[in-house]
């Protein structure tokens, strides 16, 4: 058994270690609130975007519209946007989104590209030897539109060019802080149905369908608000999935401090026992010593 030097050393650690995990809860907290009020401040907007995306989809001669908007068959390739985090310690939270991402894609008929938001992402892609194209880490703590729309653009580029059929979004759904959930998202060519079930709440069903009128041309406002509303829901994903990691980090955290302090718990009774039972040896070695001299 270890001595109480050791023991007293061990729960010494095992404090400190419960400091640092609770000052990392307290830091996910103040985060995640400020992630959830810029993801709840775009949300209605992005949902909205999304309807008229959608609408637009359905109509008749889509093809025509937009070149966003064309059924490709998927020959030349697959495009997938992974958003993770930078930093670990969120407990299973980067390595669920590339699981789910390998069990979606490892078995594609045709080759598959990838786009690593977040810097966890593409080192774990990189390590499975998957092709990465483009790698955006190190994004503000609270990012603008300008700072995410470089992402669109270029899976937007990418499928204007042919270089793929199709672009997938997968990234984490904040539904509460204790429940989040790995998505797939069809990005591009648009579809009708989103998948997510957020336009269908925007829709009574008893309710006529609404009708766009475009002014001043419709090709002109549809070459501009297809990729920028395309852009916009790479946005809103990765504001959901900033809240997403936060909430993890701080669920991690508290987990990570209450074990902690558990094991601190256990190791002072081990401490109390080894203490004990150096007294009471000291004690026998003290009495055995006198009965000697009295002898």
């Amino acid at each position: 058994m270890p001595s109480a030097r050791e023991m007293r050393l061990r729960i010494r650690s095992v404090k400190n270690i419960a400091q640092v995990t609770r000052a990392l809860e307290t830091v996910s907290a103040s985060k995640v609130r400020k992630a959830i009020n810029a993801m709840t401040a775009t949300r209605a907007y992005a949902t909205k975007a999304w309807q008229v995306l959608t609408h637009i989809a359905g109509q008749p001669g889509r093809e025509s519209l937009h070149p966003l908007l064309v059924e490709r068959k998927v020959e030349h390739g697959c495009l997938v946007l992974v958003i993770t985090g930078d930093r670990g310690l969120a407990g299973a939270y980067n390595s669920n989104i590339i699981r789910f991402t390998q069990h979606k894609f490892d078995q594609h008929q045709v080759p598959v590209k990838f786009i690593a938001v977040g810097r966890k992402g593409r080192d774990l892609l990189i390590r499975r030897k998957q092709n990465v194209i483009a790698d955006f880490s190190n994004l503000p703590a609270a990012p603008s539109f300008a700072d995410v729309s470089a992402i669109g653009r270029l899976a937007v580029d990418e499928f204007l060019t042919g270089e793929v059929d199709e672009v997938n979004l997968v990234y984490t759904d904040f539904i509460n802080m204790g429940r989040q959930i790995t998505t797939l998202k069809k990005l591009l060519p648009l579809q009708i149905d989103s998948g997510d079930g957020r336009v269908e709440a925007f829709q009574d069903p008893s309710s006529p369908a609404a009708a766009y009128e475009y002014e001043p041309d419709q090709t002109e406002i549809l070459g501009e608000i297809i990729p920028r509303f395309t852009a916009l829901q790479v946005y809103q994903a990765i504001l959901e999935s900033f809240a997403s990691e936060h909430a993890a980090r701080m669920v991690a955290m508290r987990n990570a401090t209450d074990n902690a302090r558990e094991l601190v718990g256990g190791l002072q009774l081990d401490y109390n026992k080894v203490r004990q039972q150096g007294i009471t040896s000291d004690i026998l070695d003290i009495v055995g010593g006198a009965e000697a001299l009295a002898g």
